[in-house]
């Protein structure tokens, strides 16, 4: 997985986090697959398409927190991510 300083997409702008698809019991490869990118400032009530209970790693960057929620709309228990 890559550090929580290193979340830059192709282009260079900053990231608040990635989630990823594919997981695994072995740390050097459970950041793998499909690859979900959070713009910092994000507020997502709905995952995209197809990521609906898909997410299976994360890494958040430094100076960010990620809260998600265990229902669409932003209902149910919540739980913070940070770096």
């Amino acid at each position: 997985c890559p550090a929580a300083a290193d979340l830059r997409p192709a282009n260079g702008t900053r990231l608040c986090a990635l989630l990823y698809a594919d997981n695994s019991p072995y740390y050097d490869q459970c950041c793998a697959g499909d690859v979900l990118e959070v713009l910092p400032g994000s507020d997502v009530p709905y995952m995209p398409r197809g990521w609906s209970g898909r997410a299976s790693s994360l890494v958040v960057g430094t100076r960010c927190e990620l809260t998600v929620w265990s229902r669409r709309a932003k209902q149910g228990n919540s739980k913070k991510f940070s770096a």
